[in-house]
């Protein structure tokens, strides 16, 4: 284990709920291991993690960060993407092919929507020219969460979509049959018909979309 991560790991041992990982477990559909430390503790354990020992030295980060996507508990990986979150703005360019480890490692909806849209997404505003490389990549992988990746990374952008990109994106993940593809493909236009109704409701009308797609990218206006 990476030193840096040594007092944490004693802080999530002592924080441990056998009752709380039991029903994490459970929700997870069995996928991972818990200590069981209910997110307002553990962002309070991370908070006060980072006043005294601050951030990975230069250099240290991307092992911390690996390091923590191989132990079993899930909390290391929240903890993970909770650092890369506030260190997002300050990335270098190589960085995406962490995030791409991380989409295609342990993954499940709980981390890969977080760092689609919150580490990803942040980076390609940063390094746009990367945008012509890796969402491309990723649709053509077959790999279900790096599509859910290419979809989702827009999820914030609000007037700054790219229009013609996540139209074809969904046109060519139509007739998918898998849950998470179609659910995403809803959730992106239901986020976007916040900033412009019209569009989506023209898209919907426009194109053969799963059911749950449809049903999920109208639920806002419904709701309006």
């Amino acid at each position: 284990m990476n030193t840096y991560l040594h007092s944490l790991s004693h802080v999530f041992e002592s924080n441990a709920v056998a009752d709380n990982a039991f029903f994490m477990k459970k929700y997870m559909k069995g996928k991972f291991e818990y200590f069981g430390i209910k997110t307002p503790i553990r962002r309070d354990i991370t908070k006060d993690f980072l006043k005294s020992n601050g951030f990975p030295k230069e250099g240290e980060l991307e092992n911390v960060v690996r390091d923590c996507w191989q132990k079993p508990e899930r909390e290391y990986q929240y903890f993970a993407m909770d650092l890369l979150v506030k260190l997002a703005k300050k990335a270098e360019k190589e960085r995406i092919e962490l995030y791409e480890f991380l989409v295609m490692n342990k993954s499940w909806w709980d981390t890969v929507d977080l760092i689609a849209a919150k580490l990803i997404g942040t980076h390609f505003l940063l390094f746009p020219e990367l945008i012509t490389l890796y969402p491309d990549k990723w649709m053509l992988s077959k790999n279900m969460w790096l599509q859910r990746t290419a979809i989702l990374f827009q999820l914030h952008y609000k007037k700054e979509t790219n229009l013609d990109l996540l139209s074809k994106y969904i046109s060519e993940l139509q007739g998918s049959k898998e849950f998470f593809i179609n659910k995403a493909i809803g959730w992106i236009l239901r986020e976007y018909s916040k900033t412009d109704a019209d569009w989506v409701i023209r898209f919907v009308n426009n194109n053969e979309l799963a059911l749950l797609s449809k049903r999920e990218a109208l639920k806002w206006l419904e709701r309006k």
